[in-house]
């Protein structure tokens, strides 16, 4: 069993945030992550909809927080940041089904990566196949292949199950990370609990 699980949508800017935080554990505590995708709108749908009704009726005063609070993890971790894309929300099913498609090959990290920079970073609407096309050939993924794996319906039901298995485990958005199997937490800013807590299981 990997030390952390993360479930993860890339359409979260709070994920590509952990997403960064999470590979420098790694790198520091020499940790093994398994990247779980999933569907975050379709965890929204079922069990949290208070996400969309926060959309439609922001508080205002908590929106600029909100801008303030993500620019300052950009800075914080060295990573470029658009702090609300064009399109937003976007969908991003067929990214998700990209990074479940190349999980089992080892390429998640680079993929996942090239699309959280594409969107928050650039401005760029994941959904278009352009846009994916890009990403592949920037991490060099077949675009042709990975586009056709993304309308298998294996991939499609894999990613289902993997954003319905969060549910199960009591999840209710993205990030959301598990270390020892049962040992939830949920947002980037949960990342040094998250060490705290690899660390304590080491010592036990």
């Amino acid at each position: 069993m990997a030390d952390v699980e993360c479930f993860f949508d890339c359409s979260s800017p709070w994920t590509y945030f952990a997403f960064h935080n999470l590979l420098l554990m790694e790198k520091e505590l020499g940790i093994t992550v398994e990247w779980r995708p999933i569907l975050v709108g379709g965890v929204f749908n079922a069990v949290n909809p208070s996400v969309h009704n926060s959309r439609e009726k922001p508080v205002p005063l908590k929106q600029a927080y909100g801008k303030k609070d993500q620019l300052d993890w950009a800075r914080y971790l060295g990573i470029r940041m658009h702090y609300r894309p064009t399109v937003f929300p976007v969908n991003s099913v067929k990214a998700m089904r990209g990074c479940t498609w190349l999980q089992p090959q080892g390429k998640l990290v680079p993929f996942a990566l090239a699309t959280f920079e594409a969107y928050w970073g650039d401005d760029k609407d994941i959904s278009q196949v352009s846009v994916l096309t890009a990403i592949c050939e920037k991490t060099g993924v077949d675009a042709a292949t990975l586009l056709a794996a993304t309308e298998q319906q294996d991939i499609k039901d894999k990613l289902r199950a993997t954003t319905q298995e969060l549910m199960d485990r009591g999840g209710f958005g993205s990030p959301t990370m598990f270390v020892g199997g049962d040992d939830m937490y949920f947002g980037n800013d949960r990342v040094p609990l998250i060490r705290d807590a690899v660390l304590r299981r080491r010592a036990s």
